[in-house]
């Protein structure tokens, strides 16, 4: 059996974990982000980092697996955190509105080992294709009093003509589309990770269909998304919301208005099975995962039926002034307030 990486599952394990109980505080997260931007000043662009080369835009987005990683150790299968790692970062440079055309990967390991370093060269090749870019290149970096195992991040090339960008921003009367995600992808794995190993351990069989055990589910690679691109452009798509950290709140990012969403696509299993075990509030489930739903374009109402038509998308909800105090914009999703 796998080692444990939550608690040992003694007292208090049915008090309603969150995502900060888990060890991750989004708002000290954001904080902080914040911060090191208030620093060194960062470019245009909410999810990618756009740089004007004449009469194009040559857009960067840098991100890794996260704790997905140490699922793939316990298993020892890191066949697919290679996807992962292109996937976080081509889907951010599509809700950009930019084409992904290159990827270059870093991984930190303790120490040196080819059998986990093929695995993840493996996925890696896998993610490009899906994704349709070029891997151009790469760094290992041997850190033994830094790193245990490994950590796996990478950072995407993009280019788009300056009027083929996504403005980025909603407007109210907008419809929202909604295509589907994979599984719970790259965000949100230490809340996942901590309540499934209040009781379990990632080799235990899985209760639900499609997979082994509990560990193939959450390792289930992140959907890419970059055959929306062209679909989204044609249909004048104003701005596009990858769902990864902070979940559905990701939908403020379109701007400060009230997105009405009463039609997601239901949520995977592998989402109630994490909610249940570990008692996990539904509003901390839709501030934390996609819950089903991957990526999200706001556009004319008139527009979004073909464009869902087209794809293998829907219509999920739609967008509204408004009317809070703070600002800062809401998300309404099956009953729930974000």
């Amino acid at each position: 059996m796998a080692e444990r990486d939550g608690d040992d599952g003694g007292d208090g394990d049915d008090e309603a974990l969150t995502y900060a109980d888990a060890g991750v505080d989004i708002d000290a997260s954001e904080a902080a982000t914040a911060a090191l931007v208030g620093m060194v000043g960062e470019g245009e662009g909410d999810y990618a980092g756009l740089l004007d080369i004449g009469d194009r835009y040559l857009a960067l987005a840098t991100d890794g697996v996260g704790t997905k990683l140490l699922v793939a150790e316990a298993l020892a299968d890191y066949s697919t955190v290679g996807i992962d790692c292109i996937a976080m970062n081509v889907n951010d440079l599509v809700a950009a509105g930019v084409r992904p055309v290159a990827f270059v990967d870093y991984l930190a390991v303790d120490e040196p080992d080819e059998g986990f370093a093929e695995q993840v060269g493996e996925g890696l090749a896998a993610g490009a294709e899906r994704a349709d870019i070029e891997l151009v290149g790469g760094e290992t970096a041997v850190m033994p009093e830094v790193v245990r195992g490994l950590d796996l991040a990478g950072t995407c090339a993009g280019l788009a003509a300056k009027d083929g960008v996504f403005d980025g921003r909603a407007e109210p009367g907008d419809a929202l589309v909604g295509w589907r995600s994979s599984g719970i992808h790259s965000n949100g794995l230490t809340l996942a990770r901590e309540a499934v190993t209040r009781e379990h351990d990632y080799t235990d069989p899985c209760p639900f269909a499609g997979y082994d055990t509990l560990g193939e589910a959450l390792l289930e690679p992140t959907r890419i998304y970059t055959d929306l691109l062209d679909p989204m452009r044609e249909r004048g798509v104003r701005a596009a919301a990858h769902v990864t950290g902070g979940g559905w709140t990701n939908l403020t990012r379109l701007g400060a208005h009230r997105y009405v969403v009463d039609d997601p696509f239901d949520a995977q299993p592998v989402f109630e099975f994490v909610r249940s075990e570990g008692n996990v509030p539904d509003e901390e489930m839709y501030r934390t995962f996609n819950m089903g739903t991957g990526f999200v374009a706001a556009l004319d109402p008139e527009a979004a039926e073909s464009l869902a038509a087209e794809t293998d998308g829907r219509v999920i909800g739609r967008v509204e002034e408004d009317e809070g105090d703070d600002g800062d914009g809401s998300v309404a999703i099956r009953g729930l307030e974000l």
